[in-house]
């Protein structure tokens, strides 16, 4: 990724540094949102979602965090005793994740992803990453591909949102917008904006738990539990197969 285009990356690290901390969130359909403040990005265990405890609980042998972001998560984990590898785009995420001490962190995309990257039990998708997915036939998609790069007993703990949880007449309006295009009410097309940086567009999938079991289904995964507290987001964890534990 050019240094222009990490605007998230970027944001985080300013962050850390005390030099910055927010960006603007800016969907095509001219909608523009400041993500703020950053320092959420940084909280410590005791300040996350009931949801996000809870799930860590199921976290078990070799650990792969996709979007690691400011890495709170795999630091965690690596705290713990877990052994963990951090991906992400964003080259300035990653020297942030080293600079906070988490040992094995690299830059590349869940697309990114390849055999020689090894074998895992366990996959976070945090943060709203199921988001990452990006679209129905995408997601199917790196799913099977995730299939392949898991433990027998591999699972994948997924946070995502629901998008049918608001009344606001913008975002019904882009819902419908999207089903006259082919998309799921959810697909958003963005990009983040730092400063004078901006990331190229991309796709952002926000899912609801009924549209989640419908893209897992003949992946090779399947819903062991939704982890919700009735709030937004929400977790789900995939096992292989038809395997419930």
């Amino acid at each position: 990724m050019h240094d222009h285009h990490d605007a998230f990356g970027r944001a985080l690290l300013d962050t850390y540094r005390k030099e910055g901390g927010y960006a603007v969130i800016e969907r095509d359909d001219g909608l523009a949102s400041i993500d703020s403040p950053f320092e959420r990005y940084f909280a410590t265990f005791a300040k996350w979602t009931p949801c996000e405890r809870h799930a860590l609980r199921f976290a078990r042998g070799r650990i792969l965090d996709i979007g690691a972001g400011a890495g709170r998560h795999a630091l965690y984990l690596q705290k713990k005793g877990f052994r963990v590898t951090a991906i992400d785009p964003s080259p300035a995420a990653v020297e942030l994740c080293r600079l906070r001490g988490l040992r094995d962190v690299r830059e590349k995309g869940l697309e990114d992803l390849a055999p020689r990257d090894g074998r895992f039990d366990t996959i976070l998708l945090f943060g709203n990453n199921f988001g990452l997915f990006r679209s129905f036939r995408e997601a199917r998609k790196l799913l099977r591909m995730l299939a392949q790069l898991t433990s027998r007993h591999g699972q994948i703990l997924a946070e995502s949102m629901d998008p049918y949880r608001t009344t606001d007449p913008v975002h019904v309006a882009y819902h419908q917008r999207n089903r006259r295009r082919g998309r799921m009410c959810g697909q958003l097309r963005i990009r983040v904006k730092y400063k004078l940086r901006a990331s190229p567009w991309f796709d952002y999938l926000l899912a609801s738990q009924e549209e989640v079991r419908k893209i897992v289904q003949g992946t090779g995964w399947t819903v062991a539990e939704i982890i919700t507290d009735g709030m937004a987001p929400f977790v789900v964890r995939l096992v292989k197969g038809d395997a419930k534990g």
